[in-house]
């Protein structure tokens, strides 16, 4: 059964508030467009690099905005409204970079942790220790929803593809990738990163992104694609500023690729030795 599938770009600032009025917006301007599953970015409630200015505005998941303007909006419009990210307060003083999605009915169906954090040094200075602040997820789900097999996974996961490997081997028909890719990262690496996901396992990817300067000083690639299982972009978005793509998604294409390409099934067990390098005579015992 297709469904039609919306991504939405935003370029979130550091008011929960107005971001979720943001988010209502343009989530309402994709299900006009006919989309039943409606994915917003990593970090839709707030980005805001100053630590202290964000632990006072955190909330727990019971009182956090989004969460409550996601549940909300999914009644409203009937359809599957799925959180990207955004940040909940835990018990402990870290913060989750945690995604929700919620039913028509406004009940959360799944939430993901990010697994995966982004501790790097950046060729142009900027450097980011997300494992500071955030406690990593340990769990990886694939939800069954009357339309589709579904797979998480947020920004910094989609560079470890076996997270995706698991997820399609388990029967995840759509990989969801929300994001807020980093301006010089996502000019290097994101759409062939997002394809390569798809190509590989045989699954459509969607993938809503930040996009923009930001309130905070950071600037986001932006560049939301929805890709099918070939690895063809369905829908794209631009550079900056906010926007709505929305393709039709068939998960019988998902079959269709895997009988042209069987690779998760032709996949062997197989083990790695390290060995010293070539010597006179031949491979070193």
């Amino acid at each position: 059964m297709s469904f039609k599938a919306a991504a939405v770009q935003m370029c979130s600032g550091v008011d929960p508030v107005k971001n979720a009025a943001a988010m209502a917006r343009l989530v309402r301007e994709a299900a006009a467009q006919g989309a039943t599953y409606v994915q917003t970015p990593e970090m839709t409630g707030m980005l805001q690099r100053d630590r202290a200015a964000a632990h006072s505005v955190l909330a727990d998941e019971t009182d956090d905005i989004i969460v409550k303007t996601g549940s909300e909006l999914a009644v409203e419009l009937g359809i599957h409204m799925h959180v990207g990210s955004t940040a909940i307060a835990l018990a402990d003083g870290k913060i989750a970079n945690r995604g929700f999605l919620f039913g028509p009915d406004g009940r959360i169906l799944n939430r993901y942790d990010k697994i995966h954090m982004f501790d790097v040094d950046l060729d142009n200075g900027e450097s980011w220790r997300e494992s500071a602040a955030y406690t990593a997820g340990s769990e990886a789900r694939v939800l069954s929803l009357p339309f589709a097999e579904m797979g998480f996974t947020i920004c910094y996961d989609v560079r470890f593809p076996a997270l995706f490997r698991a997820q399609a081997v388990a029967g995840a028909e759509v990989m969801t990738v929300p994001a807020a890719f980093t301006k010089q990262t996502g000019e290097a690496h994101w759409e062939i990163l997002l394809r390569a996901r798809a190509i590989e396992n045989g699954v459509f990817v969607i993938a809503a992104a930040q996009a923009g300067r930001h309130e905070d000083g950071r600037e986001t690639f932006g560049h939301s694609m929805i890709i099918d299982p070939w690895g063809t972009v369905l829908a794209s978005a631009g550079a900056t500023g906010e926007a709505v793509i929305v393709a039709e998604i068939d998960p019988g294409a998902v079959k269709v690729a895997h009988n042209k390409i069987p690779n998760l099934r032709n996949g062997r067990e197989f083990s790695v030795e390290k060995i010293a390098g070539a010597v006179a005579g031949g491979v070193a015992a």
